[in-house]
Formats: structure tokens, C-alpha cells, sequence
């Protein structure tokens, strides 16, 4: 049986069109609540955090309607990090917690994710169970059963406790000029907050949230404000957040981006060289780039691959005792101190490197020398199957057999998006440009 609704991180799609209805959400709530109180007795709580979109309003009334007519107790924590829901979903005992963000998409879309009572995010099985609920009459509590709503005022401030806790004891940021892009999103209290705490001079970036502006124009998939920022100031580096703060791009003091790929690398070797690093690996997805694999196998380490998701690079850390992963798109895990992706953690570990080695961010950034890389992605309409397509798998196939021996073609859809993505790496930049535009084409041309 395959998922229907949810993707590689929860359900997601355009807020108000289906599946992403307040209807949808409060069956959701509701098959969610069945799920996680079928053992029938005691007390049930979920924590539901969400971004600062319009649309979380919504979504947040409606899941706290279904999860407590099912008699489930909601703590609502307000925007927060995503990681901030994994956290408290244990340190509150609940047993359930519930996202309501879209991560680096648009403002118009919305999503909901779900962690289950460990922290972590729900496994295929049990999403799949949810959604065999979802289509079923989900019997209600007798009225005298019925859940309560409250809201957590200080979730925040948990948060910002627990992230401050990971910097070695004693370490200040005293002297570092830091941007912190927070892409209007879940962070733009939160991480401005937590640097200047630590003693850094904080300017802020996409900290002014309305509603439509998450991920307008800032935040790790558009650090260029931020870049621009950090050269306009002098500042020693730059952070920059996505939408619920799960992911992170790292500018160095030229405006530079380092992305996850870079930052894994980095964390990667120091943690070996400290004798932290657990099972001598890292984990990341298919997508990072191949010169990580080398770099780590120069240093006498092991990366371990999994499909495109941060829950999938989680479940492969779980699986196999590894405490570091992540995506090259700047999700990165290290379940020492989270259960999730933490970009604001990730960004702290960078600068306690700066300050353990002294070295400008520009040095830290670079740790490796990647193959050119392309990703081209190719938008297909609702119902629609362009990787069936006969002249498509033609077209793989072909470009597969050019970059053989020479670098690697990856295709796949994305899981939150009606996207195809095409990516291919090679040493030569010609072989590369013709692999991966001979695939697009033809996947355009079925999709016409």
C-alpha cells in the first residue's frame, strides 16, 4: 500500500485547495488522535507548533478540533522551529507532536508533519495507518472525554535554553558580527534571540513576518539579502534559515554560500578528530555531491546514502548508531542534541569551530572540492507520469551511458512538490551540460 497524502516530510500542498483544506486537517487531527490513544485509556496530549503563515491560523483551529474530539489534550506552542516541536513533544511527555509548516515553499502552501512520542518523525507505516483511519468514521470521545486546548507561552524560551546548552560550557560569541536571515518564518524571534545571548552582534535579516512574506526573497534558498548584508556590515559570517528553521545555509565573510554538503564535511572531521563521531560515517541522501564521498574517504571515513528526506537519513542514523547526517539542501542531523534538522544548531556548531580554531569563515567553508554538479527541475500537472513516459526513460537511459565512468545521473520526484527533479555530476561540464538537458527536454516535451 502507498501513501496518498503524505510525502517525503508530511502532507503538503496550495492552503485552501485539497487535500490542504481545514477539513482535511481537522480528519487528520482526528485520525491522528485515534492513532496515537488506541491503547483507550489515560491521559492523551499532542503539541502542535506551526510557521508564521496566514494560513497556520486555520490549520491550527481545525487539528486542535479533531485531535480533541477524539479526547486528545493540545498544548498550542505558537511559531516555533520545527525542532523545538520534536524537543517538546519528549520533554512534555506528549504523545504526539504536530508541525504546520511548509518549510522553504511559498506562503500560499501549508503542511503538516507529525513526531511521534520519541521526537521523531512518524515512520512510512504509521502514516500510512493514519491514513487508513482518514478514510474511515473515526469514532469520536463520549462527551464527557473531550480534549482541552492550551497554550505554552514560554515554548520559546525552552527552545532557546535547550540550543544554548549545545555550545561548549564557557564559550561566548563576544567579538563575532553575525547576520541571521530568518526568512520570516518560524525563527525570527528565536535565533536573533539566542545569538545575541551568547554574546554576538546580531543584525538581523527576514525577522518581520505578515503572514505572505515567508520565504519572500530571503532565507536559505535566497541568501543573497543576506549576502548582501554581511558585506554591507563587515560581519564575520551569515546564518541563513529556512521557513521552520530546519534547514541552514552558511555565508562565509564574502557573502559565499556553504551549503550542507560543506557543513557535514566540516562537522564530520572535527567530530572524528575529537573521537565524536559515532560508526566512522556520515549519513546523507543520494543528492550530496560526490566529492564529499571522497573527501570522507581521504579522511578514513564512510558516507552512508540514503533517499532524498531528512526522516530517511534520520532512520538510517537510527538504524546503524550514527549521531551525524543531513541533506546537502542544509538539513543537518545530529542526534546528540536534536531529534530533527536544527539550522540555528547547525549554525552555532559552525561558530564554535571559528572559535575553537580561529579561522575566518571563509576557511571553514571549503572544506572540499566538489564536482560540478546541475540540478534542473521540470514542473508536471496533477495526474500526469512524465518518468513512464517511453521517450523519457529513453533519454536516461542514453545520458546514463554518457556519464558512465565519469560521474552519475540521478532522477526522482520530489516529495512536496509536482516537480521532476534531474541531476547529474561529472568531471566534465560539457558531458554534464548534455545529460542533464537532453533529460529535461525530454520530460518537457512529455508534459506539453
Amino acid at each position: 500500500m502507498s501513501r496518498k497524502f503524505f510525502g517525503t516530510d508530511g502532507m503538503r500542498g496550495r492552503a485552501n485547495s485539497n487535500p490542504m483544506t481545514a477539513e482535511m486537517a481537522l480528519k487528520l487531527g482526528a485520525a491522528a488522535g485515534r492513532y496515537f490513544r488506541r491503547d483507550g485509556g489515560g491521559a492523551h496530549r499532542v503539541i502542535i507548533g506551526k510557521d508564521t503563515r496566514l494560513s497556520g491560523y486555520m490549520f491550527e483551529t481545525a487539528m486542535t478540533a479533531g485531535f480533541t474530539s477524539t479526547g486528545m489534550n493540545v498544548f498550542l506552542l505558537g511559531p516555533v522551529p520545527t525542532p523545538a516541536v520534536g524537543m517538546m513533544t519528549t520533554s512534555m511527555r506528549a504523545d504526539v507532536g504536530v508541525m504546520i509548516s511548509a518549510s522553504h515553499n511559498p506562503a500560499e502552501d501549508n503542511g503538516i508533519k507529525f513526531f511521534g512520542p520519541d521526537g521523531f518523525k512518524l515512520s512510512d507505516e504509521a502514516e500510512m495507518e493514519i491514513e487508513r483511519l482518514l478514510m474511515t468514521d473515526i469514532e469520536p470521545a463520549q462527551a464527557k472525554n473531550i480534549g482541552r486546548a492550551k497554550r505554552v507561552d514560554d515554548a520559546r524560551f525552552r527552545y532557546n535554553e535547550r540550543i544554548k546548552s549545545t555550545l561548549p560550557r564557557g564559550m561566548t560569541l563576544s567579538g563575532l558580527k553575525v547576520v541571521i536571515d530568518c526568512a520570516n518564518g518560524a525563527a525570527y524571534k528565536t535565533a536573533p534571540e539566542v545569538l545575541w545571548e551568547l554574546g554576538a552582534d546580531v543584525i538581523p535579516v527576514g525577522t518581520t513576518p505578515n503572514g505572505h512574506n515567508i520565504n519572500d526573497r530571503c532565507g536559505s534558498t535566497s541568501p543573497q539579502t543576506a549576502a548582501e548584508t554581511v558585506i554591507a556590515h563587515g560581519a564575520d559570517m551569515g546564518i541563513c534559515l529556512d521557513g521552520d528553521a530546519d534547514r541552514v545555509m552558511i555565508l562565509d565573510e564574502k557573502g559565499q554560500v556553504a551549503d550542507g554538503d560543506q557543513l557535514m564535511a566540516l562537522l564530520a572531521k572535527s567530530w572524528a578528530d575529537q573521537g565524536k563521531l559515532q560508526g566512522g560515517a556520515l549519513v546523507a541522501t543520494v543528492m550530496s555531491n560526490l566529492g564529499l564521498e571522497r573527501y570522507l574517504e581521504d579522511q578514513g571515513l564512510r558516507l552512508e546514502r540514503t533517499a532524498v528526506g531528512d526522516r530517511y537519513v534520520v532512520e538510517r542514523m537510527r538504524q546503524g548508531g550514527f549521531n551525524l547526517g543531513g541533506e546537502q539542501s542544509g538539513h543537518i542531523v545530529m542526534t546528540d542534541y536534536a531529534t530533527t534538522g536544527d539550522g540555528l544548531l547547525a549554525g552555532l556548531q559552525f561558530l564554535a569551530a571559528m572559535i575553537e580554531t580561529g579561522k575566518k569563515a571563509s576557511e571553514l567553508s571549503k572544506t572540499f572540492e566538489t564536482v560540478p554538479q546541475l540540478l534542473k527541475n521540470v514542473r508536471y500537472a496533477t495526474g500526469q507520469t512524465p518518468l513512464d513516459n517511453a521517450g523519457v526513460k529513453r533519454a536516461i537511459a542514453d545520458a546514463e551511458t554518457k556519464l558512465m565512468g565519469n560521474g552519475r545521473l540521478l532522477i526522482r520526484k520530489s516529495g512536496t512538490e509536482p516537480l521532476i527533479r534531474v541531476m547529474a555530476e561529472s568531471l566534465s561540464e560539457a558531458t554534464l551540460n548534455a545529460a542533464v538537458d537532453s533529460v529535461v527536454a525530454a520530460v518537457e516535451s512529455a508534459t506539453r
